[in-house]
């Protein structure tokens, strides 16, 4: 893996963008796919937030100015495209955010790319019902396992307040979940 300071130097020079950018898709599709698959929860939509995303990293590499990690500034876009991707949705399909998080979830159960089993549905179904921010700061923790400061620079949240959220989503989830 070659140094980020180097990959954005290639990003951004013509000769070298196109194998760059390759390098830049290898290195992080996965760890964004899931990232956004958390938030989108159906595999074909997150193919095409994933995909919009690239487009928008290609697009805007030249603004990157290198003042929080690269792969911040990627889940900034990655969270930024799957939350207007949702609403998009919900807006073309005429219902409500909330209707729309209960008909993904409905539609969890069918997915073939979901390998989960009942109690994972369930969690699913509770983090679905929790606001945009503690969602998402409860999947970057304790899924993606990322630091409260990493996760800081993502979404421009002081730690104190990402602290908050997680706990109080982590105290939803729980209530959730004792519920029959």
């Amino acid at each position: 893996m070659i140094a980020e300071k180097t990959l954005v130097q290639q990003l951004k020079q013509p000769n070298s963008q196109a194998n760059a950018f390759e390098v830049l898709v290898d290195t992080y599709k996965e760890r964004l796919y899931w990232h956004i698959r958390r938030i989108v929860l159906n595999h074909d939509d997150t193919d095409d937030v994933l995909q919009n995303t690239f487009i928008k990293v290609y697009k805007n590499i030249d603004g990157f100015k290198g003042d929080s990690k690269l792969y911040s500034w990627m889940y900034r876009i990655a969270t930024n495209e799957a939350l207007t991707f949702l609403k998009g949705k919900s807006k073309r399909l005429g219902i409500s955010d909330r209707e729309l998080q209960d008909r993904v979830i409905d539609n969890l159960q069918a997915d073939v790319y979901f390998e989960g089993d009942k109690i994972q549905l369930k969690l699913q179904k509770a983090i679905a019902v929790l606001p945009e921010k503690q969602k998402l700061v409860f999947n970057m923790k304790y899924f993606e396992e990322l630091k409260y400061e990493e996760i800081s620079e993502i979404l421009k949240t002081s730690v104190g307040g990402l602290k908050a959220s997680y706990h109080l989503a982590v105290k939803k989830i729980e209530a959730f979940l004792k519920e029959d």
